[in-house]
């Protein structure tokens, strides 16, 4: 690992005064302390995003010690104040930029905890400068970016994950060995459905302006987005469900719940989606124009072609309360899924339901659980499971490019396409065209056919303008 810049010198010191000392003190390494890691073992870290998720990702990165903390940047001091007081030896910034530049020898690793507009940007930033990264879910804001960090991680030979830590649980493992040795027989339909979004979506820009606080810089908060007003509700977390910054209830929760089937039935790219979704009262009845906030509720249906001998499958996604109809098999008074939302599989020969992360698998009807011989898993637990996840990335770090993590860009990329599929549909289905006398007609209410290796929408232009967004002011994301 790169050392403090004082670790040269130290080492010269130790050196030249080692010939003159040791015939009189010897330190064994047990004087240290059981348990004692060198310095140069110590993986050294910068947090970028301090608050919300960044309290679980840098101290579980961290590890009581057995790793370093040496930078912090947010662009809301406010939102560092905890992460500040418990690693006050870390430099702090509020611009990434300043930080990567002038910690460059400093940082081995990064971990990006922001708003999703601007994962991307600062992930392949850190990468560039031979930075393993850690960047939560969902691994980017539109699909092009997601395309351009799974070829990053190749290119520039860091060690990655995303922050979907469900992917490192022994349920997830389960889940794709019972369903890849054919317990179902041929899976032909996933169900997945979530309780968000639990802020508001769906709902009019507030007109409202205030100044931001001194605590702020504004400016660096919109970063990579188009420039819009201050307004105190958009934060510290209601920025999720408006398209400028955030990614919906989908991006928050599909990451998590997809990533299950993804890995069970290998899925690649769709092949086409569509949606439905839900309207608000504003007081008048009329469907909102969800350019800026998503729906308060959905329907999706993406569909993927068959892979290997494994038959084609659709996936249908539904948010905002919106739920699939119950199994004929799961009985009245039993639950379906849990509170954050579930998953059903169905196949030729049978069913299976699941919670958050493929959390308590079970066969349908409950029953053939006890009836059934449950092959083992095939694939090797993650020691420590979802909790370990940060973990499990530090120490790949340790060992360098190419070590096991559970989920890498190069898995992480293409499910995150898969999830932002979703709210390319959404974004579609209200598209409003506009006509020369003003009024429009919506125009995007029909099934969208994908061509993945191209990243296009082959049977209606106005699409694509949601697979690649503009980046404002100098921001730039080229490899």
């Amino acid at each position: 690992m790169k050392k403090h810049p004082t670790s040269s010198s130290r080492r010269q010191f130790i050196r030249n005064g080692s010939l003159a000392a040791s015939s009189f003190f010897i330190v064994p390494r047990h004087v240290l302390g059981r348990g004692f890691i060198p310095p140069s073992d110590k993986l050294n870290i910068a947090g970028v995003g301090c608050g919300g998720k960044a309290e679980v990702n840098l101290p579980f990165a961290y590890n009581n010690g057995s790793d370093n903390i040496v930078a912090l940047c947010d662009v809301d001091d406010r939102m560092a104040v905890k992460a500040r007081t418990q690693w006050p030896q870390a430099t702090y910034y509020r611009d990434y930029r300043e930080m990567l530049e002038k910690e460059n020898k400093n940082i081995d690793a990064v971990i990006v905890t922001t708003p999703d507009h601007m994962h991307a940007p600062i992930a392949l930033a850190a990468m560039q400068l031979g930075k393993h990264v850690y960047c939560e879910k969902p691994l980017t804001h539109d699909i092009y970016e997601a395309r351009i960090l799974t070829q990053a991680a190749q290119k520039y030979k860091v060690v990655t994950q995303m922050g979907n830590q469900g992917s490192s649980g022994d349920n997830t493992r389960l889940v794709e060995t019972w369903i890849q040795d054919g317990l179902l027989g041929d899976v032909h339909t996933v169900h997945v459905w979530t309780n968000r979004p639990v802020w508001p979506q769906g709902i009019s820009r507030p007109k409202e302006k205030f100044d931001p606080p001194k605590e702020l810089d504004w400016e660096l908060w919109l970063g990579t987005s188009p420039y819009r007003d201050f307004n105190p509700t958009y934060l510290p977390a209601i920025w999720r469900g408006w398209t400028d910054w955030g990614t919906g209830a989908l991006g928050d929760m599909g990451c998590h719940f997809i990533d299950v089937p993804y890995r069970a039935l290998r899925l690649g790219y769709p092949v086409s989606v569509e949606c439905s979704a839900g309207s608000v009262w504003t007081g008048f009845f009329h469907e909102a124009e969800y350019g800026e906030s998503y729906p308060p509720s959905a329907k999706i249906h993406i569909q993927f072609p068959a892979r290997g001998n494994m038959k084609p499958v659709e996936m249908i996604w539904y948010d905002g309360g919106i739920k699939p109809r119950r199994p004929d098999e799961l009985e009245p008074n039993e639950p379906m899924g849990e509170v954050d939302g579930g998953l059903i599989f169905e196949g030729t020969k049978g069913k299976l339901m699941a919670g958050l992360f493929g959390r308590n698998p079970t066969l349908l009807p409950t029953k053939e659980m006890q009836q059934t011989m449950l092959p083992p898993s095939k694939y090797p637990f993650v020691e420590g499971g979802e909790p370990a996840h940060q973990q499990q990335w530090v120490k790949a770090c340790k060992k360098g490019y190419g070590t096991y993590t559970s989920s890498p860009f190069t898995i992480a990329g293409p499910l995150t396409e898969t999830v932002l599929m979703g709210n390319l549909a959404v974004l579609s289905y209200n598209y409003l065209e506009k006509n020369q006398a003003g009024k429009g007609e919506y125009t995007g209410r029909k099934k969208l056919l994908w061509d993945g290796a191209n990243m296009r929408i082959t049977n209606y232009e106005p699409a694509n303008k949601f697979v690649k967004r503009a980046y404002r002011g100098s921001y730039r994301l080229t490899l």
